[in-house]
């Protein structure tokens, strides 16, 4: 694997992050009102929520947005049902695609994520075709030149199952989907800020992409997350820029 791979995907999902502030907003009203829905209103008790909340601070949304949205899981849809529905498929170079929706037209939803495989050259699989090879956890990435020994005492302590140092400086903390919250508070509290925390499909095995399959590789999983029904993509490719 590429030693700056790690360090420059995240920064160009950071990036492509920034550039559609407006749309990342209106994926977190819907995930907050379904959370909310299904888990109730108080954050101390729905992890769910407290991630979907955390991820809406620190995207810089207002905090009457958050509570509109909470109030209106709380109290019903308005009408308005989300199905969560997840696709799956292959990219470039065999490259194994998870797609995360959550939309009110599963005929809409299907076809335009089929039209995005198909149009940027991948194409769709059947439930359960690509998804054995990822491991739902939760994750945490921090900058190149961070201490992986003092990440590694504060995140294990905390249920992290596994601190990981790459080629490129960068150092990952692994940890279940049902500590998340609390390995965050502790690496918090231990004084480390995370570029980017989440609760993830990690994929096993990764692949690397350059080149020409690189770029077209991109330009698939820019056309999948910019679909409006689209929540999340994760995919084992390295874009590797170099």
């Amino acid at each position: 694997m590429a030693g700056h791979s790690k360090w420059a995907n995240i920064k160009h999902k950071k990036a492509a992050t920034d550039a559609k502030r407006g749309k990342i907003w209106t994926r977190l009203i819907k995930e907050i009102t379904v959370a909310a829905r299904l888990g109730g209103g108080e954050i101390d008790s729905n992890p769910r929520l407290r991630l979907a909340v955390d991820k809406a601070t620190d995207a810089n949304m207002p905090k009457d947005n958050i509570q509109r949205a909470i109030q209106r899981g709380v109290g019903g849809l308005e009408g308005v049902n989300y199905e969560e529905i997840r696709y799956e498929g292959y990219g470039i170079g065999g490259a194994a695609v998870i797609v995360d929706t959550m939309t009110d037209n599963r005929t809409r939803t299907v076809a335009e994520v089929r039209h995005a495989f198909s149009k940027f050259g991948g194409n769709m699989g059947q439930d359960g075709s690509v998804s054995f090879m990822f491991t739902q956890c939760g994750l945490f990435l921090f900058a190149p030149g961070a201490s992986e020994d003092a990440l590694m005492e504060a995140g294990l302590e905390a249920g992290a199952d596994d601190v990981i140092g790459n080629e490129d400086g960068s150092v990952e903390v692994v940890c279940p989907p049902n500590v998340f919250a609390q390995v965050k508070s502790a690496l918090e509290a231990a004084g480390f800020k995370a570029e980017n925390a989440e609760i993830t499909m990690k994929p096993q095995n990764e692949v690397v992409l350059t080149g020409d399959d690189a770029a077209r590789m991109q330009k698939l999983l820019d056309a999948l997350e910019n679909l409006d029904d689209v929540q999340e993509v994760f995919s084992n490719a390295i874009i590797d820029e170099a």
